[in-house]
């Protein structure tokens, strides 16, 4: 596993360094550190003044949420804030509700989940632009007193998955190929997506498709349903390491149904106010090396590597300079 893996790891670990120094010759953003500024070269810098503002910081149910949620953490402690953890909440309505009662105090989510999901956005009224997609969210967090600090590099998209069989045996290269099809087929996804207009539902009305039927599955078991048959679909995350390792098929999203993912780092106006200026600066440095190719690797040394979420953040922090 470890040798099939080595040139995309030292590929992804190349680009470490790089993004970073890129991330640096980007503009400043109002509110102090954007997906690729806030001089992501430099490592961070702790504040004393920092200690006197305490974070709780959640995260959603799956390796790359706790990966995030670990990255932002340390970072936060890295700077100087007192910083409590509450990982593995949910699902993001569950995450979402946590951060409205103040159960948690920031969480990291997906721009298409929150506009999708969260405020009830149909899938056809959200931009492509995925700058444009996060103002969008941003206003929404707003109007329930939260701040989304600027996305991530990287977007994380829901995707249709099959096997190379399956894609083969059923001439299958873009979502739009399976009308016709899908009626024989079994779709599965995580228990949300048949309530989700970016999953089963967007399936159904942008598509027209309807499926043998729906299975829903753990997020952790997605690809193996897949590699065991028992499902003849499944939606996947475009970061996840099994893609690549198990040479499965993602289906070419030609109605462009799926929104842009970028990842925003979502805290509750108080904390946001109490922990001042820094607390944007620290974000945009620990997210600026969060190329696609580099958070696919982190997510890699948690499944296949079997590392946990706090070993792999701590190691990305170092390995960028960020902390020493």
């Amino acid at each position: 596993m470890r040798i099939e893996r080595l040139p995309a790891l030292l590929a992804a670990l190349a680009l470490l360094p790089a993004s970073f120094a890129l991330a640096a010759c980007g503009g400043d953003d109002d509110e102090g550190g954007g997906g690729g500024g806030g001089g992501g070269q430099s490592a961070i810098q702790s504040n004393p003044d920092n200690g006197k503002t305490t974070i709780v910081v959640g995260s959603k149910n799956f390796t790359e949420q706790k990966v995030l949620g670990e990255i932002y953490a340390q970072a936060l402690a890295a700077a100087g804030y007192k910083v409590k953890k509450e990982l593995n909440l949910g699902d993001e309505k569950v995450q979402q509700k946590a951060l409205e009662t103040g159960d948690v105090d920031a969480a990291p989510e997906y721009t298409g989940t929150a506009l999708t999901s969260l405020f009830g956005v149909s899938s056809d009224d959200i931009p492509k632009d995925p700058q444009q997609a996060y103002s969008e969210a941003k206003s929404d967090y707003a109007k329930k007193g939260l701040t989304a600090y600027p996305p991530t590099p990287y977007t994380n998209s829901n995707e249709v998955g099959v096997t190379q069989k399956t894609a083969d045996e059923q001439g299958l290269k873009k979502i739009s190929d399976l009308k016709g099809k899908s009626k024989k087929l079994t779709l599965y996804g995580t228990p949300e997506c048949r309530q989700r207009n970016d999953c089963l539902l967007g399936l159904e009305k942008v598509y027209g498709l309807k499926f043998k039927k729906f299975v829903p599955v753990a997020i952790d078991l997605r690809h193996e349903v897949l590699e065991k048959g028992q499902a003849d679909v499944s939606i996947v995350f475009t970061t996840d390491p099994q893609v690549k390792r198990n040479h499965e098929v993602l289906l070419d999203d030609d109605k462009q149904m799926f929104p842009p993912y970028n990842v925003t780092f979502v805290v509750r106006d108080k904390t946001a106010e109490q922990a001042g200026p820094d607390l944007g600066n620290v974000v945009g440095q620990a997210q600026s090396g969060l190329t696609d190719a580099a958070m696919s690797e982190l997510n890699a040394r948690v499944d296949l590597d079997k590392k946990t979420p706090s070993q792999v953040a701590s190691e990305y922090l170092k390995e960028t300079g960020l902390v020493q």
